[in-house]
């Protein structure tokens, strides 16, 4: 980390965290962020669900939410991009404040309720995007729909065409009742919808689905088993949790999802347990806790193909990517892999 980037970060965490979320991404539009670039090596580029990936490593759904700062953030260094999470109509999610640091821990809570523009707006940002990286979007439901199975499928609908992947979010703590979605037949009926909705596209593209960390083991090989049936292109693992073991910052106590470093083995372990599940069949994104290497270098060899994160940047910033890309590379080379998808699964047993 660069000395004025440390400095930077030092005035964001004394400003209210929603606004300094705002202000990063108008850094980041302005041009005052430095930014690597496209990051590789031949032992990252990698293939995911057929998407070409510069290298395994991603920015989860959350902070760039309305799709507005994707020419920057192609320049990150970050192997692939998640947008969202965007539903049908805009909403303005719940009540400030919504979003709590946890300096402490290395953490965040939030609780905002799936807030965007809606799908017009997003979807035309996308549309008018650079070309560059692949870019996904994070799939919601209204709060007040009448049908919030049938949401997802209407932003896959009206967006698919200007994304190069979709993820399927049903395990979002912050909409009540939300991840009632995950049950085996509502689920099931859910990714039915989205899948036909896939099917009507000019260009069908990998969908995914992301879970919740908050599951049992019976729960998790259910959810394994929905997917590979409805034939959905892979797995997030994991959302953010409801629990707060081991807290020590003072916001703890905060309503909403946890993310961050306490996250890490929570996550993982589903992640483990999720690539037992599935034998191989879906591939995996590992998701929680991610803010160095070391870790991702661990979600790979738990299962997963690839890797995103968030929580980290607000204390690592924009460097921490090139950081963590350049170490997963020399961490594979250390262990004689020659790339990254021989790794995949290897320290499984590890979390089991």
């Amino acid at each position: 980390m660069t000395p004025l980037e440390r400095a930077g970060l030092a005035v964001f965490h004394r400003m209210d965290p929603e606004r300094a979320h705002a202000l990063s991404l108008t850094a980041l539009q302005s041009g005052l962020v430095p930014l690597p670039g496209r990051l590789t090596s031949p032992r990252l580029a990698t293939d995911l669900a057929g998407l070409s990936l510069p290298n395994p490593v991603g920015l989860a759904a959350g902070y760039d939410k309305n799709a507005v700062a994707l020419g920057p953030l192609m320049c990150a260094g970050f192997g692939f991009l998640e947008v969202g999470a965007a539903t049908p109509r805009p909403q303005p999610g719940n009540p400030r404040p919504r979003l709590f640091r946890l300096i402490e821990d290395r953490a965040a809570i939030n609780r905002f309720g799936f807030n965007n523009d809606g799908m017009e707006a997003i979807g035309a940002r996308l549309a008018a995007r650079p070309a560059g990286v692949p870019v996904g979007l994070n799939l919601g439901a209204n709060k007040d729909s009448a049908d919030r199975a049938a949401d997802f499928a209407t932003v896959l609908a009206a967006c698919g065409a200007h994304v190069d992947f979709a993820t399927v979010n049903v395990s979002s703590p912050n909409t009540e009742k939300l991840r009632d979605l995950q049950g085996h037949a509502a689920l099931t009926a859910l990714l039915a919808g989205v899948m036909a909705a896939r099917a009507e596209l000019s260009r069908p593209i990998p969908v995914f689905l992301k879970i919740a960390p908050d599951l049992t083991d019976a729960e998790i090989d259910d959810i394994a088993q929905v997917a590979l049936e409805a034939g959905v292109s892979g797995i997030v693992a994991t959302n953010t949790t409801l629990a707060r073991a081991g807290l020590k910052s003072p916001e703890a106590g905060q309503a909403g999802g946890l993310s961050g470093a306490p996250l890490f083995a929570r996550s993982t372990r589903v992640l483990a347990r999720l690539s037992a599940a599935t034998c191989g069949r879906l591939p995996l994104i590992g998701v929680g806790g991610v803010g160095s290497a070391e870790e991702a270098y661990a979600k790979i060899r738990a299962g997963a193909s690839a890797v995103q994160l968030y929580t980290a940047l607000v204390y690592g910033g924009m460097s921490l990517v090139r950081d963590i890309v350049d170490g997963l590379d020399l961490l594979l080379a250390r262990d004689g892999f020659a790339h990254v998808a021989e790794a995949v699964g290897t320290g499984r047993k590890d979390w089991e």
